[in-house]
């Protein structure tokens, strides 16, 4: 048998394999860590989990080390200074922005201040998407000016849209894949 035969079968029964179990590669591309954390703080805030594993998935794709460009720490992104109010009102003593790299504790805060947004949009995802993306006082002046509605392609913010979109798309297949 040629090796351009045994490349193309081998290719073949890759595809046929990976078809028929299209459940395995798409957990490589959304994977779960940190279920325990997710589960146990989105209840404790009342958010739903897949949506929890969704941010985190799109703000760090389950880096919990990760650091961006313009600060945001940990599995969540979460900017020091939101760390600290939130760190604050949840009551949380002796706070320090390094422990923004402890996986359980920055899906607590990130997690409750999902939570808070929610709350504060009237449980519109999209709007609490945005403002934890976007930030909520530009969620709120956009909508006090009426920039924008309550759907995603209005969001005057391109990165903040994309985010928005990547997480529903995400949502989905945590759905899908996970049974939390």
């Amino acid at each position: 048998m040629s090796k351009k035969l045994v490349a193309v079968l081998v290719i073949i029964l890759g595809f046929a394999a990976l078809y028929n179990n299209i459940g395995w590669f798409m957990r490589y591309i959304y994977p779960l860590k940190y279920e325990q954390s997710i589960v146990s703080h989105a209840k404790e805030y009342d958010v739903d989990p897949y949506l929890v594993a969704s941010v985190i998935k799109v703000e760090s794709n389950f880096s919990p080390k990760v650091v961006s460009k313009q600060g945001a720490i940990g599995l969540m992104q979460i900017m020091p200074k939101t760390a600290i109010w939130a760190a604050q009102q949840m009551g949380i003593e002796d706070f320090q922005i390094e422990k923004l790299q402890n996986p359980d504790l920055n899906i607590k805060i990130g997690t409750w201040y999902l939570s808070s947004l929610l709350r504060e949009f009237d449980n519109n995802t999209i709007l609490a998407l945005a403002a934890y993306n976007g930030g909520r006082g530009n969620v709120a002046k956009w909508l006090a000016q009426g920039r924008m509605q309550q759907n995603e392609d209005d969001i005057p913010f391109p990165e903040t849209r994309n985010f928005v979109m990547r997480v529903k798309r995400s949502y989905k297949w945590y759905r899908r894949l996970y049974n939390l």
